[in-house]
């Protein structure tokens, strides 16, 4: 319970918070995303390589240089390019969204080999390490950046027409239709959203590392599955809250910290977060059918 090892443990959430933040928005419309954590990595990458390599096509004699703030947005528009693929093979193909971004996650990781050859990219530097390190009124900036994306999609889910075009999406898909809501145009945005937030959380990690690795991400859709879950929002749908999620990040930081500093093999860490996952989406069910 000291000082520092909290904010360690909020440091460490702060990553699954934003990631489960989109997931919460994805799976309040009924849908999954398991790609999050390859989304995550190739954004990480992409932000990487841009700012620490640029674009060069020696053929042409070209070269194009990235600040700081021009790799950021890219990594954000390549998390919503793959989020965006998402959504489309979900809504214009009808494809299952466990499917769908079951394909993407393994496309993502392709992706992020390609782009980085299998080695980590290093030495970014210390303004974009701040991001991942960095202190600002004695708070860390990952736990601020999560702050401002949980504040403001409880805003989005509370106080807006897409927030509720959401949960009404997620309670009843078909009737929410015949009520005149543009379904695939909402849930094609979600799942943008997803990705964008999963680039943010990729922006984290590898300023925290200071360094992109190609293997980032790797399992985090399962935290962010079950910080959603444990937080109260309904795998069916139209039912939960980003409090709740957040709720859900902490417990299962708090979890992942205590097992470690209790010497718990990792394997055995995956056992129960594996069985925590399950024992509330078993509550989830019997709560349904109630």
């Amino acid at each position: 319970m000291s000082v520092d090892n909290l904010w360690n443990v909020m440091r460490q959430i702060s990553v699954n918070v934003c990631i489960s933040v989109g997931m919460t928005l994805v799976i309040l419309t009924a849908g999954i995303d398991l790609s999050v954590g390859s989304i995550l990595a190739f954004s990480g990458a992409v932000g990487a390589g841009l700012l620490q390599n640029g674009i060069a096509i020696p053929s042409l004699g070209i070269f194009v240089g990235f600040t700081l703030l021009g790799a950021i947005i890219a990594a954000l528009v390549a998390g919503g390019v793959l989020g965006l693929v998402n959504g489309v093979a979900v809504t214009r193909f009808n494809v299952q969204p466990f499917v769908a971004t079951l394909a993407m996650l393994t496309i993502a990781r392709g992706l992020t080999m390609l782009w980085t050859g299998g080695f980590p990219i290093t030495g970014l530097g210390a303004n974009f390490s701040f991001i991942g390190t960095g202190w600002f009124l004695d708070i860390p900036m990952p736990v601020w950046i999560s702050i401002v994306i949980v504040a403001l999609f409880m805003l989005v889910l509370r106080k807006t027409r897409f927030g509720r075009y959401i949960y009404a999406i997620g309670g009843n898909e078909k009737a929410a239709g015949l009520s005149g809501i543009n379904v695939n145009k909402i849930k094609l945005l979600v799942y943008v959203l997803a990705g964008v937030l999963a680039a943010v959380g990729g922006l984290i990690l590898t300023a925290r590392l200071n360094s992109a690795q190609p293997n980032a991400g790797m399992g985090f859709e399962l935290d962010s599955i079950a910080a959603v879950v444990i937080g109260g929002t309904s795998l069916f749908g139209g039912r939960g809250s980003i409090i709740g999620t957040v709720q859900g990040a902490l417990i299962i930081g708090v979890l992942n910290n205590g097992l470690v500093l209790l010497n718990v093999s990792p394997f055995w860490q995956q056992v129960i977060k594996g069985l925590v996952i399950l024992l509330a989406v078993i509550i989830d069910r019997s709560e349904k059918n109630d």
